[in-house]
């Protein structure tokens, strides 16, 4: 657990319970809840108030003076951030070899290059590739989205949009790697899988053992399993172009990583969730610790 948690910020592992949780309770956690929860994942409370208190100066959490003891909601910026990693992690889509590319032209005034920076830092995040200086490419299913993330940035003034055909002879194939750090990209799915791939086997074998009854320790355990796995595959759907597959190299560990994270996402995120409802219940806030039992019946 601490290998895999140590490359993981605790404000990293914040955002994922607000994502993951903060649903349930109209977007606002108790810091006694974050103590609770983040104690689940080897973290100390005197660490889990002062990333609190971090991430409240940074503009990430909103205090909530309407809220009975000390609690913190997710900025506005923030949830939009999450509405759009929700449709990238759980409904992602692959474009096709046919499909037309989006092209973002992009110039920047010398006095404004904070904004240039900014610029490119969003396009990365959105997947798009660098073709050359101002010229970003990505493949089209992405272009509304970008258009709309730039605009909430303040940052459309600086664009052009295009939609554009690959002409040239040279083979696509050859040219996808100059665009895109792939060679990096496909190492971190190897780490991925080199944690997880397992996990599955791992886990059905340990909940089958439980009879059925994820309750106590095995519930901890396993949504202190489940939340630093999807922590970090949270970085991969801004990552990844989801280019064509026939674009890509031979072996690309994209789609094995991927089976890997959807097997454990089914089979624990009832389980993980089930735990982090009975810590709110046992706060005074959310359903109640009654979730782990109905969530192992759904076993």
């Amino acid at each position: 657990m601490e290998t895999r948690q140590s490359k993981l910020q605790h404000q990293q592992l914040i955002v994922t319970l607000y994502g993951l949780y903060g649903r349930s309770t109209g977007g606002t956690f108790p810091v006694a809840v974050l103590v609770d929860m983040l104690g689940a994942l080897g973290i100390e409370a005197p660490a889990v108030r002062s990333t609190v208190s971090r991430l409240k100066r940074n503009g990430v959490l909103v205090s909530r003076r309407d809220a009975p003891a000390a609690s913190y909601s997710l900025s506005a910026d923030v949830l939009d951030a999450f509405e759009e990693g929700d449709q990238r992690i759980y409904a992602p889509e692959r474009s096709q070899p046919n499909d037309p590319w989006s092209l973002v032209i992009f110039s920047v005034p010398e006095a404004e290059r904070n904004r240039r920076y900014e610029l490119r830092t969003e396009l990365n995040s959105l997947g798009f590739g660098a073709v050359g200086a101002g010229v970003a490419i990505a493949p089209s299913n992405v272009l509304s989205q970008a258009m709309l993330r730039l605009k909430d940035r303040g940052l459309e003034k600086y664009v052009e949009y295009f939609s554009a055909d690959y002409l040239s002879q040279k083979d696509i194939r050859a040219k996808v790697p100059q665009w895109w750090d792939l060679q990096e990209l496909d190492q971190q799915y190897r780490e991925f899988l080199g944690l997880y791939g397992a996990a599955e086997a791992q886990w059905s074998a340990r909940l089958e053992a439980g009879a059925g009854a994820p309750a106590g320790d095995l519930a901890r355990e396993a949504f202190a399993f489940y939340v630093p796995m999807l922590t970090l595959w949270r970085r991969f759907p801004y990552r990844d172009p989801n280019l064509p597959l026939e674009f890509l190299p031979d072996g690309w560990k994209a789609p094995a990583a991927k089976q890997a994270f959807w097997a454990i996402d089914a089979l624990l995120a009832p389980v993980a969730k089930a735990y982090a409802l009975s810590l709110l219940g046992a706060r005074g806030v959310g359903p109640g610790a009654s979730a782990i039992q109905d969530s192992a019946s759904a076993q």
